[in-house]
């Protein structure tokens, strides 16, 4: 595949852009991390709608059983140009936790006015760090990674945790992870994948009952010498991983191997499925601010609230 010959851009001048969501009338909906909002994408693409100003840094989203979307906020990051690119660290200290850090929160936003209120600031009295990604389950409730944040001489062990949508419980699945960043499920539910930043690894966890993994910590489905960051989940199981620097990277489930596609940004950061027999494939470009689309060659999974 040549996504340099193939790809169609939806969307320009956008402001770090992740955690794409194919809404049921053909719309994407975004956030702009560094301009702190929630963002509309026309189904044709070109024009664009800001539908709510969020604040900190809207890092993930994902449309809930109830219609709303539910965004994931790390808090804010300290920015740095770079080669005409505006990006979320320090370059002199590869750090990214701003001054006067509060901490992250996971919210939920009426996509219809713009209205959002916060559901979770923290999980048995530890406070978010860096929510980055988040998936819903066929129970209502949803899986969400917290990155953490990176300092001059130290950086913060990330998380997996899973909520529910009305608010009531968040529980920590599992910790001690290294930059835990894209979080999705498989086709049949039964297993949770997360991908980590830091280490190039793509995990995965036995589900054991819902917000529940079975014991003996996780399985590493692959390790590369990339930079992980979002991922999406193809309909046969397989994984789609945006790599820093690499484009996206296909990684088997069944653990035998990985194959890049190259994409024309080197910060692409996250993937998702939509179109005709989910056969569309809808990618952030956020060092060049893009959102453009790709036909892909077999189907995504369908989520569980489309």
């Amino acid at each position: 595949m040549t996504p340099s010959e193939n790809y169609t851009e939806l969307a320009t001048g956008l402001e770090f852009p992740e955690g794409p969501v194919v809404m049921p009338d053909g719309s994407i909906i975004l956030v702009e991390i560094h301009r702190g909002t929630l963002t509309r994408i026309s189904a044709t693409g070109g024009s664009t709608e800001v539908i709510a100003d969020l604040g900190g840094g809207p890092n993930g989203a994902a449309l809930g059983p109830d219609g709303a979307i539910y965004v994931v906020n790390n808090g804010g990051f300290i920015w740095s140009e770079f080669a005409g690119m505006v990006i979320p660290f320090d370059l002199p200290t590869m750090s990214n936790q701003p001054e006067g850090f509060t901490g992250g929160w996971v919210e939920k936003v009426d996509p219809n006015n713009g209205e959002h209120n916060i559901l979770y600031r923290e999980c048995d009295g530890q406070r978010f760090c860096g929510p980055n990604d988040i998936v819903f389950d066929n129970h209502g409730g949803f899986w969400f990674t917290d990155f953490g944040k990176t300092r001059p001489r130290d950086a913060d062990r990330g998380a997996l945790y899973y909520g529910q949508s009305d608010g009531t419980a968040v529980t920590q699945v599992a910790h001690g992870l290294f930059g835990p960043n894209g979080v999705g499920l498989s086709p049949d539910g039964d297993r949770v994948y997360v991908s980590e930043s830091f280490s190039g690894r793509l995990l995965a966890w036995d589900i054991e009952s819902m917000g529940r993994v079975k014991g003996g910590g996780p399985e590493v489905v692959e390790a590369t010498k990339g930079h992980f960051d979002s991922l999406a989940v193809e309909a046969n199981g397989d994984i789609v991983v945006a790599a820093i620097g690499q484009g996206l990277c296909v990684v088997a489930a069944d653990g035998s191997g990985h194959d890049y596609v190259d994409m024309p940004d080197q910060f692409t950061t996250n993937v998702c499925f939509g179109g005709n027999d989910l056969k569309t494939a809808y990618v952030t470009l956020s060092g060049s601010g893009r959102l453009i689309s790709l036909p892909w060659p077999r189907s995504g999974l369908a989520l569980a609230h489309p």
